[in-house]
Formats: C-alpha cells, sequence, structure tokens
C-alpha cells in the first residue's frame, strides 16, 4: 500500500475506530482498482482511507444504518473522492441487486450483526466476488473481562439476581475469536484467520471512567440496561467506578476476522481444465 503523503491518513485522535482499523488494514489485500464494500461505515473509518488506496480506478461503497453517521461521512468527505460513496444501509439485508465486490470489509462490525450474527455473515460472503476477501474486526470475548468480573460480582454481593441474571446474558452472547473463525469455516472460506491483538484502555475513577467515550454510549451501557430502575443503576455504577483499582487495567481484544471466498475458475486453471466460461 502506498503511505507517502495521504490525504486521508486514519485519524491519530481516534483512540478507538483507529486501532481496529489498524489491525484490519494489516491483515486486508489492498491495491488499486479494487471494488470495496464497507459495512457499518460509522464517519468514515477506514473507508476514506480504503478510497485514497484503491484510486480513481476502483470504487467503494460504504454503508451505515445511521443517517446521522452517514450524513457525518459525506460531510467529511465533501466533493473529494468521488469513487466512494456514502449509503445508508442495514448490513444484515443489504439490497438484493447489490453487486459483488472484490473486498468486503467492516471495522468494529461484528458486535451490530446480533441477534443472528452467522446469518449477517453470511450475507456479506454472499456480496464477495470468487476470489474475494472479507475482513472484519470486532472487540471479542475477552474484552473489559476484568470490568464484567467485577460487575458480575458486585451483583452477586448486592443481591440484584434478576439484574444479574440479564447481565450473564449479556455475557454470553459476545462472540469469541473461535467462533467468528467458526463462521468462515462454515461458509467454506479459505485461507481463514482470527487473530487477536489487546489493547488497553486507560481511564481514571469516578466521573472519568463513567463517562469515558469508548466506554459510555456502548459498553458500559449494557450495564445500565440490566436495570429497570435507573435510579439504583446509577448508585451501583457510580460505587463501581470508585474503585477501578479492582478491574484495571482494562484491556480491550481486537479480532481481525479474515477469509478468502474459493475461485472456482482458478481451481479449474490450476488443475489444468477451462472452465466453458473461459473456453468461449
Amino acid at each position: 500500500m502506498n503511505r507517502h503523503a495521504l490525504r486521508w491518513p486514519l485519524p491519530k485522535h481516534d483512540y478507538w475506530s483507529t486501532p481496529f482499523a489498524e489491525s484490519l488494514l494489516q491483515h486486508l489485500d489492498l491495491r488499486p482498482g479494487l471494488r470495496i464494500l464497507d459495512v457499518a461505515c460509522g464517519h468514515g473509518i477506514p473507508a476514506l482511507y480504503l478510497a485514497e488506496q484503491v484510486g480513481p480506478t476502483g470504487e467503494v461503497l460504504a454503508t451505515d444504518i445511521s443517517a446521522g453517521q452517514v450524513a457525518r461521512a459525506r460531510a467529511i468527505q465533501g466533493s473529494q473522492l468521488p469513487w466512494l460513496r456514502f449509503d445508508c444501509a442495514d448490513m444484515r439485508a443489504l439490497p438484493p441487486d447489490l453487486p459483488t465486490f472484490d473486498r468486503v470489509t467492516g471495522n468494529l462490525s461484528v458486535m451490530f450483526f446480533r441477534p443472528h450474527r452467522f446469518e449477517a455473515v453470511r450475507g456479506l460472503v454472499e456480496r464477495l466476488s470468487p476470489g474475494g476477501q472479507l475482513v472484519l474486526t470486532f472487540p471479542s470475548y475477552g474484552t473489559f473481562d476484568s470490568l464484567w468480573q467485577r460487575v458480575d460480582h458486585a451483583m452477586i454481593e448486592q443481591g440484584l439476581t434478576n439484574e444479574q441474571d440479564r447481565f450473564q446474558e449479556y455475557l454470553n452472547e459476545r462472540p469469541s475469536a473461535q467462533e467468528g473463525r467458526t463462521w468462515l469455516e462454515k461458509l467454506d472460506l479459505e485461507r481463514v484467520e482470527a487473530i487477536e491483538y489487546p489493547l488497553e484502555v486507560v481511564t481514571g475513577p469516578g466521573p472519568e471512567f463513567l463517562h469515558h467515550p469508548l466506554l459510555r454510549g456502548g459498553f458500559l451501557d449494557d450495564v445500565y440496561e440490566c436495570f429497570e430502575d435507573q435510579t439504583i443503576a446509577d448508585r451501583f455504577m457510580n460505587e463501581i467506578a470508585q474503585d477501578i483499582t479492582r478491574f484495571t487495567p482494562l484491556i480491550a481484544q481486537r479480532c481481525v476476522l479474515s477469509g478468502w471466498k474459493r475461485n472456482p475458475d482458478a481451481d479449474l486453471q490450476g488443475l489444468g481444465v477451462k472452465s466453458s466460461w473461459l473456453a468461449e
């Protein structure tokens, strides 16, 4: 990849999306002229970078279910990179007339595939051209385990039985790297990889923890949702926040899931046999 004089580098100030995008790019086979579908694109990380790399002979379609995120991405793009298009779409139900792509990517995407993650991944593989590559990243099972153990123990101590049951349901549905690998193997992809890279999230106690931009609006909200009474939830989480030494450092597991769609024509050529299409 050409990393010189980039106009659209990955933003250094984004301490969550950028590290995951870096791990995605580490495994993505990227070159000029490719057609890429980027799902759950958010405000454009790494779609803008991908578009610059494939150049005007390539094409990038970046989708997100949030109209607000798509509008923000379009505003950042402006009139530049005309071969990049941002559209509002649900990756779990892509339009049937959507063409196939050389690469399908999704940074921090798998968490949004629920409740039917395997079916969502299968839909993405269907949009992949033969010989194409799928690369997805997500925070896998094991992310922030020290915090979840502290929360679970505190719920038991305080007799929050219903809340603890709901919390366990949340924990049990988190995807693991091995689960992701199994999805791609079931879908008959080849050269499958599921690799994790640790990422430490640094925080202080009290409000700094409760309103941390990488925790609130996502991970911590999953705890709050276990409570029917938000007054109790606020009290519970304030107690947790005062004692962060019991669960720091906070470690996220960046999982990169990669696989290649089989190319029947390439297999036939490797055997010295021409397909009917090649023979014409």
